[in-house]
């Protein structure tokens, strides 16, 4: 049967016949955390502590006891929490929206990234990705017979955009640009002078762009801009925001996308039958956080000392280095100095009893890297010895 299906699923595997080292397919990583390994591979906010305030966990519970908690709501989502999203963008990314035109919500930000490439790419389309990325970027892509074509970014240039590296990139077949900002796993967060680059090239090309700000609201030393605020952009953006990041939601599996009513009139058109509607008591305990969101502090205070933490841990191992993470609650580690990264994630589960994902599944710029979630428990001690055992197995591996 697989001879019949298309390439992107003929290809892919689910951990049923083979072992899948990816966090997010099959059940192998679960069990991981039965033998007691931290599972620093799953970008869940203190998972697998409780995240959800009481004020939170009571509104949703009442929704559920509401007599609409199982029907559906409108599949292009709750009212009063698109009103409310639209007060948020207005604050926190400079966009003036209405929320009857300009708001989607859907089951989680994953569901709304794929609607939101869906419309533009037929086979043979080209999208630059500048990379590393999240990999549901390229495996969106490859489903719908599109052809990524990866931008790689540098270390020495801070993994910011260079406009001559994007420019040599586009050709006549050239449809979109996805950007994942801040990135996943780098956490960069790209600079006016890197978004000026995307705004130009998306300009002068009429490219489409594709903006993933699932880690939008923990940005540290670096201003967050969101690309659609820029001048000419708002037309040709759609952009993807998440609840799970940012307030520890993940479970509620709620998400929205922003764009402009021409492209937003055909996704209300075909919501039902691509991503269906949003759970209607997830939504409803969802505006009661968006109300309230100071509880995200404990979040961010928590976050910005793992990662200085974890920026002097790992940068006194010999031969391995991080830059300070400049968003979110991730750690891309590069490790190539002293082996593949696919041998050391193995490694760091039997020695370490630490389980990070292998950088090469974040496509170009990933081999030789390690990407280690700092936002797992809810405890920074068990954050920080977890760290120390990564740094005491890799000292080790390079005595072998």
């Amino acid at each position: 049967m697989k001879e019949k299906m298309i390439h992107a699923f003929k290809a892919a595997s689910g951990g049923l016949f083979s072992n899948v080292e990816k966090a997010d397919v099959g059940s192998s990583y679960q069990e991981m955390e039965k033998q007691g390994i931290a599972l620093m591979g799953w970008a869940d906010p203190f998972m697998p502590d409780c995240s959800m305030p009481k004020f939170i966990e009571e509104a949703w519970i009442q929704a559920v006891k509401d007599e609409s908690a199982p029907h559906y709501t409108a599949p292009i989502g709750n009212q009063e929490l698109k009103n409310l999203i639209a007060e948020k963008i207005l604050i926190q990314n400079n966009l003036k929206v209405d929320p009857n035109r300009n708001i989607l919500i859907t089951p989680g930000s994953d569901s709304g990234l794929f609607f939101s490439i869906l419309p533009f790419i037929n086979d043979g389309d080209e999208v630059i990705i500048p990379s590393p990325s999240y990999p549901n970027n390229y495996l969106t892509v490859d489903i719908m017979g599109g052809k990524v074509v990866p931008m790689e970014v540098k270390v020495e240039n801070a993994y910011q955009i260079v406009k001559e590296d994007l420019e040599k990139l586009v050709t006549s077949k050239t449809k979109m640009i996805i950007l994942t900002h801040p990135n996943n796993p780098t956490t960069v967060v790209y600079n006016k002078q890197s978004l000026e680059a995307i705004r130009e090239v998306c300009i002068k090309n009429d490219l489409i762009l594709v903006c993933d700000q699932a880690f939008e609201d923990f940005t540290y030393e670096n201003e967050m801009i969101t690309p659609s605020s820029m001048d000419g952009m708002f037309e040709r953006t759609v952009t993807v925001f998440s609840f799970s990041k940012g307030m520890g939601l993940s479970g509620l599996r709620v998400g929205y996308v922003v764009c402009s009513d021409v492209i937003m009139d055909t996704m209300f058109a075909n919501a039902v039958g691509v991503i269906g509607a949003t759970s209607t008591s997830a939504q409803k305990a969802l505006i009661e956080a968006i109300k309230h969101p100071e509880f995200m502090n404990v979040f961010k205070e928590a976050f910005d000392y793992r990662r200085h933490k974890a920026f002097e841990i790992i940068n006194s191992i010999p031969n391995v280095s991080c830059l300070l993470p400049e968003s979110g609650f991730l750690l891309w580690v590069d490790v190539s100095r002293i082996g593949k990264s696919s041998d050391i994630v193995s490694y760091l589960v039997k020695e370490a009893a630490v389980s990070c994902n292998d950088g090469v599944n974040y496509g170009a710029g990933g081999e030789g890297h390690l990407r280690i979630v700092l936002g797992v428990y809810k405890d920074n001690q068990r954050v920080v010895d977890a760290l120390e055992r990564i740094k005491k197995a890799l000292i080790e591996y390079q005595t072998i």
